[in-house]
């Protein structure tokens, strides 16, 4: 009896280690997907995470602009603005110079024009082949004095013979002649000048018709 009993007792352990090695596997299995998803952790640990660079309301926080930006873009806009009003400045002086220097020129020019009809006037009957030493000497005069207002921009406003025009010439006189046209200039009393294309003098006329 005791050997039958020894025998069932060893039957039952290899049973009982059978059993075990059978339950073995599971555990094994178990382990390893406990490492699988602790590998799964760690990586998801070691990838940046996103919601740091999110702000509260989830969306990318933008970046905020630097002062110093800030401030060199307003120096910039003030330094073009100064520049272009300096010169529109530059250019309305320069205007306003030449404009008083043509107003001043033309003053003084004004004065040396009954100078200038008086000559002509008293060289009237004087031929240019003259044999008097002092007709010839006042011809030099004034052909000298008539070159130098022509360099000026000087000129005379051709008058006898065209048709009046109110812009250039100042009807003084008025004839009635049936062989001239109409508004016809047929004799210049005083002569008319410009001055870089502006009267300084209107011609002093007779009208016909």
């Amino acid at each position: 009896m005791s050997e039958e009993k020894d025998k069932k007792e060893e039957t039952e352990e290899v049973k009982e280690e059978t059993s075990e090695e059978k339950k073995a596997p599971g555990k094994e299995e178990k382990k390893e997907a406990d490492t699988s998803e602790e590998k799964k952790e760690s990586k998801e640990d070691d990838k940046p995470s996103e919601d740091k660079k999110k702000g509260p309301s989830g969306k990318d926080k933008k970046k905020k602009p630097d002062p110093k930006d800030e401030e060199i873009k307003s120096l910039k806009d003030q330094v073009l603005r100064q520049m272009a009003e300096f010169d529109n400045f530059r250019k309305r002086t320069e205007k306003e110079k030449s404009s008083m220097y043509s107003s001043g020129a033309g003053d003084v020019i004004t004065k040396f024009l009954p100078v200038l009809d008086n000559f002509e006037r008293g060289l009237a009957d004087v031929k240019d082949d003259t044999e008097d030493a002092f007709q010839k000497g006042m011809l030099a005069i004034y052909k000298q004095f008539k070159t130098a207002i022509d360099d000026l921009g000087v000129k005379e406003i051709d008058a006898l013979g065209k048709t009046f025009d109110p812009n250039f010439h100042n009807a003084v006189m008025h004839v009635d002649d049936a062989d001239k046209g109409e508004q016809e200039i047929v004799e210049v009393l005083q002569k008319g000048y410009t001055y870089n294309d502006k009267v300084i003098r209107y011609a002093m006329v007779k009208v016909a018709n």
